[in-house]
């Protein structure tokens, strides 16, 4: 069978002799945004008791959250009109200011309101900084950097909490926030004298329709997936709205997306090349699988096995720690070789047994054992979360990359939020068909339980988290199926791509 694609240029000619200081400085903003998060939910309980709120504690997290799933596209399509540094920069200046404002906070209200503040300049880095690296280096050679970026989402996962607890432990929590100050003017100035990247300004009318209707929908997705099983349940009218608002903005949007000038989304992405939606398959649900297994396998080890709370941060690393090796390798022999395929189909293999492991785990399985399955999680997570960039990138225009990599942001940002809510309500619904009502639930909740209740405790919350990981592994076959269907393209070092191909043959695709 054959399949008609048009292979856009997705590179520059050739990668600047500097650039991997440049990326040092995009890859710090990056850490700032990645890490904001973890410290801050690490530090709450502290914020809480000097602030009050506590009915308002969620919003400081979803604030944030919303705002940058919401901010991303509109980022990376001013990006692709005024030019990328001008935006990272400003997104950069934005988070340090709202960084600022949320250690001065007085109240939960001006935390909640700052916290907003942050989340848009967060946004904003987060589409920019792979645009930027698809602006400044060529496909061929971004197999060479992934390990970087893998480094930052490790350390952004396992320092997040440690740097929370040694905060709060040694200084006032507004550090965690005013520690971004320092580094984040380093990371500004840096940027400002090596980042040197073409800017074409491009006159065009504003698509603020779909800039209103793509907010709305996002706002309803991620508010839905963090309010369902947790503060409505799944079937109640509010969540039942917002799914109904969700669905219709979309089909709004893709209507206005269809006749706008110069949309905020272009759907060509999405349709030009089959390699672009199945790079976003493999991304959401490789997000969903990474967000959900780095929130309930500390629960899990700590509730279940009896691991410190202390150290949380550390009872990831041998899912981490691969992440970052393999991608590494994956990286350097996708440059060396030019092909890109056989990694995402590797990946979600390893993916898919090592979440299926993780499912079979009970009362009886050791720490060890638990580390070996994640391991395999790791392993499959290397060869697919930037690997499934990758070939994004090398799916879309120059013209185009920085709308088209907000979306990979983007459906990152929501396979975090939809995995934590899913995972949320299936491991709340084992956990409370076995605590009597009113009881506390939580690794604390064992020290006021009775032996029998707490046996049966240790077994609902095993199996609460066996049905999140044979969820997890259901997803990570269907991202199997999704990196079978890609097309390799042999990626070029140098230079201008190749002309279009009009017709690849099916052993093209077979490869």
């Amino acid at each position: 069978m054959s399949a008609s694609v048009s292979l856009p240029p997705a590179g520059p000619a050739a990668a600047p002799k500097n650039v991997r200081w440049v990326l040092l400085g995009v890859m710090l903003a990056m850490l700032l945004a990645l890490l904001d998060n973890m410290v801050v939910s690490t530090a709450m309980p502290t914020i809480v008791g000097e602030l009050g709120g506590l009915e308002h504690i969620s919003w400081v997290v979803t604030a944030y959250t919303l705002v940058t799933a919401v901010t991303t596209p509109i980022w990376g399509k001013f990006g692709d009109l005024v030019g990328r540094k001008p935006m990272y920069l400003a997104s950069i200046a934005v988070f340090i200011a709202g960084s600022a404002l949320c250690g001065a906070a007085q109240s939960m209200t001006e935390l909640i309101a700052f916290r907003v503040v942050q989340g848009i300049g967060a946004g904003g880095i987060g589409a920019g900084a792979f645009a930027l690296i698809g602006a400044l280096v060529p496909p061929r050679e971004r197999g060479k950097y992934q390990g970087m970026s893998a480094s930052v989402m490790a350390i952004g996962t396992i320092g997040g909490p440690l740097l929370g607890g040694f905060i709060t432990g040694h200084f006032d929590w507004r550090w965690a926030f005013c520690i971004n100050l320092p580094l984040g003017l380093v990371a500004l100035v840096w940027l400002w004298r090596t980042l040197h990247v073409p800017a074409k300004r491009i006159k065009a009318k504003i698509d603020w329709a779909g800039i209103v209707l793509l907010t709305v929908s996002i706002s309803a997705i991620v508010l839905a997936a963090t309010w369902a099983g947790a503060t409505y349940a799944w079937g109640s009218w509010q969540i039942l709205a917002l799914a109904a608002v969700a669905v219709l903005g979309l089909a709004l949007f893709i209507w206005v997306e269809k006749r706008a000038d110069e949309p905020l989304l272009p759907l060509s992405v999405f349709t030009g090349h089959r390699n672009y939606p199945l790079a976003m398959t493999m991304v959401l649900i490789a997000s969903v699988v990474m967000f959900g297994a780095g929130l309930y396998l500390p629960l899990f080890q700590q509730t279940v096995q009896g691991a410190s709370t202390t150290n949380s941060g550390l009872l990831m690393l041998p899912m981490m720690v691969p992440v970052v090796i393999v991608s590494t390798i994956a990286g350097k022999a996708m440059s060396a070789t030019g092909r890109y395929k056989i990694f995402p189909v590797l990946g979600t293999v390893f993916l898919t047994a090592g979440l299926s492991l993780l499912a079979t785990m009970d009362t009886g399985t050791s720490r060890l054992l638990t580390g070996v399955y994640m391991v395999l999680v790791g392993i499959g997570l290397g060869f697919t979360m930037q690997m499934s960039g990758t070939i994004a990138q090398n799916s879309v225009s120059m013209r185009d990359m920085g709308a088209a990599m907000s979306s990979v942001n983007l459906f990152r940002t929501l396979g975090g939020s939809l995995g934590v809510a899913v995972f949320g309500s299936l491991f709340t619904r084992a956990i409370q068909s076995t605590l009597p009502a009113g009881a506390a639930s939580g690794p604390g909740a064992l020290l006021n339980l009775p032996a029998a209740a707490k046996d049966a405790y240790l077994t609902a919350a095993s199996t609460g988290t066996s049905h999140i990981f044979l969820t997890a592994a259901i997803l990570s076959a269907v991202a199997f199926l999704a990196a079978l269907f890609v097309i390799e393209v042999l990626l070029k070092k140098a230079g201008p791509p190749p002309a279009p191909a009009s017709t690849l043959t099916s052993a093209t695709t077979a490869s």
